[in-house]
């Protein structure tokens, strides 16, 4: 998920003498003219010149406790005819801006997390200040103490205990993994998991001792991450919260009861058998898919490796405050692992392979001890799988925040291009139709796909093959290309 950026950078201008040396940025009329009609949301906010600076305060505060996101002053609306227009109506010079400037830096600071910069476009009087906020790994809060998260288009204030736990457990400021979970304290120091455990990795330290010199143990009781790890049946004291449930979608399009094939699985165990058994499930299920390729249909590969990393990290790197299970959803055309909760600190789906923050540090620190442990690389899981779908030349996966969740979609969609496709196919087959291609090719629109063959066969390449017409029309190598 991204935030809409109208603007494209131009020609840098002297900063006009200003004490804090922010840059003048010029734009274009058509970037401008972007701008004005971009929708306000999660990641974006447009406020007047008059905005006052508490209230301005309170929308950064939110940003940065949320996904960051961008701001710009200086653009108000005006009402024509009943209707409401923006308008460029910027500061006359950066001294102008001096007291929002003041103001926003007392408590955010010119730095790492935010950045101030002055737009200014031919013909359109003054200068838009544009902030751009990052997500903290603080929390951030306004000059009277206030903390605000953003909300779609909107600034929530965090006025309650409740609130603030939760703000606290997105950002990875606290762990729930460090809780105590109100079992027997011999479901984790007497189970046959940490005596295998303990008989593998730490033979000379009893269960009980090992869990203590962990911080597994308080006030008698364990705390999650013991009964993840080392709990024979963790799912019985964490209910609804540490499993996975698989389900087979037989459809490329958006999942549904009708095209939901079979009952879903559900998944459970210790953390560490927890993942051996969705990703050998999740391969097995894959394996039954076929799909249209050069040469017919053909099995669904996808790298066993991309999936282990891809549904380690989902169990590893989850909230596990929040009553729900990790989702892994296989359909004809794609895999989606969906992993309960935000990204962690200041992690974003931008920064997310060069960045390195565990929420829950016990839970990832202990598995690694474990033979031949799921997170063998520490830290390169997703870079792990990246490059493991190069290698089978298929495009990388995509990592989107939703509302409550991570979700990361691995889908079968080859790197080639759609002309090399097509004409892949043509190199096993005679002729290729229009529906033939978008299955190869995962183009959706019949009209895209004809611009496709247009473009090919100016090139020379193929042409239609006579007679067939309409519903009917297909396409074939120019005889001059047949061997």
């Amino acid at each position: 998920m991204c935030y809409y950026t109208p603007i494209i950078m131009k020609k840098r201008v002297s900063s006009m003498g200003h004490e804090r040396s922010i840059p003048v940025i010029e734009i274009t009329g058509p970037e401008r003219d972007s701008l004005l009609v971009v929708e306000e949301g999660h990641f974006l906010d447009l406020k007047a010149k008059e905005v006052t600076p508490k209230k301005l305060g309170s929308t950064i505060s939110a940003f940065a406790n949320a996904a960051g996101g961008e701001i710009y002053v200086g653009i108000g609306e005006v009402e024509f005819f009943g209707t409401k227009i923006r308008e460029w109506r910027g500061f006359m010079n950066q001294e102008d801006a001096n007291g929002h400037l003041q103001s926003l830096e007392g408590v955010f600071p010119l730095g790492a997390e935010y950045s101030y910069e002055f737009l200014r476009s031919p013909g359109s009087p003054g200068l838009v200040l544009h902030i751009t906020v990052q997500r903290t790994t603080q929390i951030a809060k306004t000059h009277d103490g206030k903390i605000f998260v953003r909300r779609g288009a909107h600034n929530e204030p965090v006025n309650t205990d409740a609130a603030l736990s939760r703000l606290k457990l997105d950002k990875g400021i606290e762990s729930f993994e460090k809780q105590t979970v109100d079992v027997e304290l011999a479901v984790v120091s007497e189970s046959d998991t940490i005596f295998q455990f303990v008989k593998l990795v730490v033979p000379n330290v009893a269960p009980s001792k090992f869990l203590k010199k962990q911080m597994l143990v308080k006030s008698g009781k364990p705390v999650v991450a013991a009964v993840l790890l080392f709990a024979d049946e963790p799912q019985a004291a964490l209910p609804k919260r540490c499993g996975v449930k698989l389900y087979r979608y037989k459809t490329g399009g958006a999942p549904s009861r009708d095209t939901l094939s079979g009952t879903p699985q559900s998944i459970e165990g210790p953390a560490y058998e927890l993942i051996r058994r969705a990703v050998d499930q999740t391969v097995g299920m894959v394996e039954g898919i076929q799909k249209l390729g050069p040469t017919g249909l053909e099995p669904v590969q996808y790298p066993i490796e991309a999936l282990h990393e891809i549904v380690t990290n989902a169990v590893l790197h989850r909230d596990y405050s929040l009553l729900s299970d990790v989702q892994i959803r296989v359909f004809d055309n794609r895999v989606e692992v969906e992993s309960p909760g935000l990204l962690p600190g200041h992690v974003t789906t931008k920064n997310i392979l060069d960045e390195q923050f565990a929420r829950n540090g016990a839970l990832v620190r202990l598995i690694n001890k474990f033979p031949e442990p799921p997170n063998k690389d520490v830290g390169e899981g997703l870079n792990t799988a990246f490059q493991a779908m190069h290698r089978l030349r298929l495009k990388p996966p995509v990592i989107e925040q939703t509302d409550n969740s991570v979700l990361v979609t691995i889908k079968h969609d080859p790197l080639a291009s759609p002309e090399e496709s097509v004409m892949d196919y043509l190199g096993n087959h005679e002729i290729i139709t229009n529906q033939i291609a978008r299955e190869l090719t995962g183009i959706t629109s019949e009209n895209s796909m004809k611009l496709v063959f247009y473009r090919l066969a100016k090139s020379g390449l193929i042409e239609r093959v006579p007679g067939r017409r309409g519903a009917a029309a297909a396409w074939q190598k120019v005889k001059s290309h047949f061997i």
